[in-house]
């Protein structure tokens, strides 16, 4: 742990001083291609006092992930225990996954997700974040998920049918005041390709997320910076954003891939993943602001760093996440040290506004 706390960064908790601070460089030479911090929607970036979860069951049904000609169905009811809790019914003799930083069990290799697990070794759950980030995205504290194996289903629009399908079930109060967690002070875990995940504590007088995120890629995708608060509006908007890939990888999956079970079953296909060639994208991409696409910043800020955050147990995340490049392993190094270091405290708000679904 380095003790700079004169850095933007903080005190960094793993990773390379020289390489944060390359990071931080190229990151603040970054054009921000899209700043939502100052919008009328942004005035009103305060989570809901109370706990909040799905008012009637509901579901949603897609291809798997990983064996993409099955079908594969996940259930939501409202939730008693806060917190989202993950039961596979093909496996009725073990306990719900709660999704928790404690759960964790890898990030993947070809196919980078998070992958809970609890109990004996099947019960585990990929690529959940997909899935975990509407806790934060919506304000939904509390839920059961029932699923019919550990792949869950993938969707042509992101995770947009999910934020659909919550909309359909209704959003209700448990009548529980809600809890918040920000950190003591601000902290950084930085890779070995000079990027790096910053928290900062959480300085409104309302409790609330605020996201800098940016990407650079050696290919179609280029640089990609956004800043906004997390709101509904927010969430729902850059939820449909895709996972995406290389066309390099998609060829290798296409080939040599099939020899593998994993790579030779994926559900993915140009609908559910913006490919990404050297000089064009192989499909068409989304999420076009000012002529360009930003479709890959949206799906890392709001599928994969919300559901990092998501995994921090006993209440609702509050605080500045800034983030250069990185991925899931990236996130989970971060959580892990906030509890190592046991740099979380309880955030208490000045005000408290109600904000609709």
């Amino acid at each position: 742990m380095s003790n700079d706390r004169n850095h933007p960064g903080g005190v960094l908790l793993k990773g390379s001083e020289s390489s944060l601070r390359r990071g931080y460089e190229k990151w603040s030479n970054l054009k921000i291609d899209q700043d939502l911090t100052e919008t009328e929607d942004a005035a009103e970036a305060s989570y809901p006092s109370e706990v909040k979860t799905i008012a009637s069951p509901v579901s949603a049904t897609g291809p798997g992930t990983f064996f993409g000609k099955s079908q594969r169905t996940v259930r939501f009811s409202p939730g008693t225990d806060h917190g989202w809790w993950l039961d596979r019914s093909d496996l009725p003799d073990c306990l719900p996954t709660k999704a928790s930083i404690y759960n964790v069990w890898t990030t993947g290799a070809i196919v980078r997700n998070i992958v809970l697990r609890s109990g004996p070794p099947e019960n585990y759950i990929r690529m959940v974040e997909h899935m975990i980030a509407l806790k934060l995205g919506m304000g939904l504290d509390s839920l059961n998920l029932q699923l019919d194996s550990g792949d869950p289903p993938l969707f042509d629009d992101g995770s947009l049918s999910l934020v659909n399908t919550f909309k359909r079930a209704g959003i209700q109060s448990t009548g529980q005041k809600a809890k918040y967690f920000t950190v003591k002070e601000p902290v950084s875990v930085a890779g070995p390709n000079d990027d790096f995940l910053t928290v900062a504590p959480c300085r409104a007088e309302v409790p609330r997320i605020d996201i800098d995120c940016a990407v650079e890629f050696n290919n179609a995708i280029g640089q990609q910076r956004i800043r906004f608060p997390v709101t509904t509006k927010n969430f729902c908007y850059g939820a449909q954003a895709r996972t995406n890939t290389t066309a390099g990888k998609r060829m290798y999956c296409r080939t040599i891939g099939k020899l593998f079970s994993d790579i030779r079953n994926l559900g993915y296909t140009d609908d559910n993943v913006l490919v990404a060639g050297k000089k064009k994208y192989f499909n068409e991409p989304r999420l076009v602001h000012e002529d360009k696409s930003l479709e890959v910043v949206w799906h890392r800020a709001i599928l994969d760093l919300l559901a990092a955050f998501t995994l921090i147990d006993g209440g609702r995340f509050v605080g500045e996440i800034t983030a250069y490049k990185g991925g899931h392993q990236l996130d989970i190094e971060l959580i892990t040290q906030l509890y190592l270091n046991d740099l979380l405290t309880e955030y208490k708000p000045k005000d408290s506004t109600e904000s609709a679904c």
